[in-house]
This record gives C-alpha cells, sequence and structure tokens, in this order.
C-alpha cells in the first residue's frame, strides 16, 4: 500500500483499534500499558512509527505530550485519529500518558546525518529562525517545548507544511516563523534536525 490507501489503512486500523479497545474497560480497571495499547498502533510498538509522517512520542517531553493530547480533545489541534481516541479522555488519563511516554528511550529511526551544505544552510536557517531559543542547543526541547532532534523527516515536513497552510493552528508563533522562513531553509532544517 502507498499514498492515501496506506494513511487509510492506519487510520482505519488506528480508530477501531483505540475505539474498541480504550472504550472497551473502564478506566480504573485499565493500567497505564493497557491505555497506551492504542498508541502503538499508529506510533509503533518499539516507539518507531508506521507511517513516516507520524510523530515520534517516545522519550518526548511530557509537557509537549500533555499540550498535544489536550490540544486534540479540545480540537484546537485537529486529526482524524487523535480526536476520538481522546475524546473520553480525563485530565489525568492525558497526564499519565505523557510521562508514561516521556519515560520511554527515544528510538533511533536510521536516519542519514545531513551532508555538509545542507547542514550549513540549516545553522544559518537557526541563526535567522532562533530554533535553538526554544528547542535548545542540541533540539532536545524542554517542559512544553518538543524534542526535534532524531525526529521524523516526513513528519516534520508535515508539520512544517500544516503551521505555514495554517492547517495546524494550536501554536501560532510557530506559524508566523514557519511564513517567515524560506520553504529551502525549511526542508534543510528538517533533513538536518532528522539526522541528529
Amino acid at each position: 500500500m502507498v499514498g492515501k490507501s496506506k494513511r487509510a489503512f492506519v487510520v482505519a486500523v488506528g480508530l477501531g483499534f483505540g475505539l474498541n479497545f480504550y472504550g472497551s474497560l473502564p478506566a480504573a480497571a485499565q493500567s497505564i500499558e493497557d491505555k497506551t495499547q492504542v498508541c502503538a498502533g499508529c506510533h509503533g510498538q518499539d516507539g518507531k512509527p508506521i507511517d513516516k509522517t507520524i510523530p515520534v512520542i517516545w522519550g518526548q517531553q511530557q509537557g509537549y505530550l500533555y499540550i498535544q493530547l489536550r490540544d486534540f480533545k479540545r480540537n484546537d489541534r485537529k486529526n482524524e485519529i487523535m480526536q476520538p481516541i481522546v475524546s473520553s479522555m480525563e485530565r489525568q488519563d492525558m497526564m499519565d500518558i505523557a510521562e508514561y511516554f516521556s519515560n520511554k528511550p527515544w528510538p533511533d529511526l536510521g536516519q542519514p546525518r545531513a551532508s555538509k551544505d545542507v547542514s550549513d544552510r540549516a545553522l544559518s536557517a537557526n541563526h535567522s529562525v532562533g530554533c535553538t531559543g526554544c528547542h535548545l542547543d542540541h533540539f532536545q526541547g524542554d517542559g512544553t517545548v518538543p524534542r526535534l532532534a532524531g525526529q521524523s523527516r516526513e513528519y516534520m515536513a508535515k508539520t512544517i507544511a500544516d503551521f505555514r497552510s495554517r492547517a495546524r493552528g494550536n501554536n501560532p508563533g510557530m506559524t508566523d516563523l514557519m511564513l517567515a522562513t524560506s520553504p529551502d531553509d525549511l526542508a534543510a532544517l528538517s533533513e538536518y534536525l532528522s539526522g541528529l
């Protein structure tokens, strides 16, 4: 399967598994492993997402993960898979899930390092945009700011495109930064960051 048919399959599996599994037991009877099993349907059993446009959540910053779950629940961030899954979650569920995944090891996606030319362009763009002002020197993020180092190149490219088109509206400051940065610089940043 490629393209839209693969994406449709992932959506169907994620929704079917998520809605059936998450809703099948009373929340109090579920362990954190039970509650997070639905996530593996898209984000991967080993932390490596099935579809490269889906983010790595293993080892991601706890505060960031919680805010994204909250934003999906409030419909501030839109996603056809995530909305139904988080719709019945309570705040404590989201906090527990964020903590659980933040304590997992960041997976190695085996992405190649960027070439010297691409790295130089990315670092120059970072100097202009100021990514490290929030994401920190090694792009590890902190608290509510996500880790970018080692994230899937395809996910970062999709996220950049979503901010630029305003399809992702839960961080207007990022939209402004993405619109103020040239597409070539953003492509270099995606390639550079994925190889870290």
